[in-house]
């Protein structure tokens, strides 16, 4: 059962835009549904990371909003991180989902128990996964995710009952 969900940000929770404004201003699109998804996991009192190799500030405001458990930036070495966090938590590699889209994620990708690309991944990673997405980083590809993991592990009806 995956009771750890690990998500980079760029590409996977957003489109892997970044845009930035003339005051030094970063911007960054964050999907809903993914949100309500990670919400939701959140609330049914299981774990999720959001392990990044860049630093934002927006990162951190969005990890808050959706009750992330741990958040990790500016990390180079994803799989060496998340052999901490797996000691900390008690958990086993077979109990993580992550979801990454270019080669700074593929050596953790390759250690979890259930990998993920959305589907504008670099094929690289595509080739490495145990699962390609349909929809695009930043566009659904991390409530595909989660809702494919719910169902999976039995958890649908709780999760529907969250909201109902």
């Amino acid at each position: 059962m995956i009771k750890l969900l690990v998500f980079d940000v760029d590409g996977c929770l957003t489109d892997g835009s970044i845009v930035y404004g003339n005051n030094q201003d970063e911007y960054k699109s964050f999907n809903v549904k993914d949100g309500l998804a990670i919400a939701s996991w959140s609330r049914l009192g299981l774990k999720s990371a959001i392990i990044t190799g860049r630093n934002s500030v927006i990162v951190e405001r969005r990890a808050k909003e959706l009750n992330i458990t741990h958040l990790y930036q500016g990390i180079k070495d994803k799989k060496m991180l998340l052999e901490k966090i797996l000691r900390d938590e008690n958990l086993h590699w077979e109990n993580v989902a992550a979801i990454g889209d270019d080669l700074n994620d593929i050596n953790m990708l390759k250690s979890v128990g259930w990998s993920f690309a959305p589907n504008d991944g670099v094929e690289l990673i595509k080739s490495s996964v145990t699962t390609v997405l349909k929809q695009n980083g930043g566009r659904g590809a991390v409530r595909e995710m989660i809702d494919m993991i719910v169902e999976k592990d039995g958890l649908k009806e709780e999760f529907l009952k969250l909201w109902q």
